[in-house]
């Protein structure tokens, strides 16, 4: 009774910010767990944890100089573990920054600020590079295409050479000309404009992606899941045209039916509500 009659006043002492911060540490640990379940982190959380072990029947049996070296170990350990877990811990935040659910409230806030000038320089970029996509279909041209959204890529950028000019189908042409110096790197697009050729993307960890894609596909596809750009990607193989977005890739695009979902997924949300309804009745903005 008395073991029940504590544990009944322990309860009582708890409030409502008490049970939310209990809810948010455990949905926080269940996160971590999520996104390293599959990793190589796993190991590395099973070692600490067996260190953790070693620690108390350590202490427990007295071993002096071994408690006391694992106990310097774990004061130091929230730097240990960031250096340990630096790609995981990166990723969860990145996951974070790119979360959907709050970024439908600022583009509320946001849309209606992006010009004119700017929705027709997007528009004409899109129509350029819908262009070139067929032109490059056709001829078995290879082609990396970054459209920047939201998150700023000036870091890809630098491994590049800044362009910073107005698109065009010439533009394109010349920049992914088989001989040209740019035609292996993307090019980034910013604000309708051309910002940087040459650039070096990160290549993709997913170990499910098809093995017949190239590094090309795997480049969008690395830098569609480290971002939310929307990456246009020419097969030089088979010439098919397709969109990474989201780690993602979704293939066999037409000119029209290519210009519709990067209209979609670069100008919808920027758009008026009488505009959405005028690009919808014309058909765009369906995939």
């Amino acid at each position: 009774m008395e073991i029940i009659n504590s544990i009944f006043s322990i309860f009582r002492t708890i409030q409502i910010r008490d049970i939310v911060d209990i809810l948010a540490i455990a949905v926080l640990i269940f996160g971590l767990f999520k996104l390293i379940r599959e990793t190589r982190a796993v190991q590395l959380l099973k070692g600490i944890l067996l260190l953790l072990v070693l620690y108390f029947i350590s202490s427990l049996c007295g071993l002096t100089m071994l408690s006391s070296l694992l106990q310097t170990f774990f004061e130091a350990s929230v730097i240990i573990i960031v250096i340990i877990f630096q790609p995981e811990l990166r990723k969860l935040l990145e996951q974070m920054g790119r979360n959907n659910t709050y970024k439908k409230y600022i583009k509320i806030f946001s849309k209606h600020r992006k010009s004119d000038e700017w929705k027709k320089a997007v528009k004409k970029s899109i129509i350029d590079a819908a262009d070139t996509s067929l032109l490059f279909s056709r001829s078995r041209t290879g082609a990396l295409l970054v459209f920047e959204r939201e998150i700023m890529l000036s870091d890809i950028a630098s491994t590049g050479t800044i362009i910073d000019a107005e698109t065009s189908v010439a533009l394109f042409g010349n920049i992914f000309f088989n001989k040209a110096p740019l035609h292996d790197g993307a090019s980034i697009i910013r604000d309708g404009k051309l910002y940087a050729a040459g650039c070096i993307l990160p290549l993709t960890d997913n170990k499910n992606v098809d093995i017949n894609l190239g590094t090309r596909h795997r480049a969008a596809l690395g830098i569609s899941e480290q971002s939310d750009a929307v990456v246009l990607v020419v097969s030089e193989e088979t010439g098919v045209i397709s969109l990474a977005v989201n780690g993602v890739l979704l293939r066999d695009f037409t000119r029209d039916s290519l210009i519709d979902k990067l209209e979609e997924f670069l100008l919808e949300d920027y758009l008026d509500d009488d505009e959405n309804n005028k690009e919808k009745k014309k058909g765009r903005f369906h995939s």
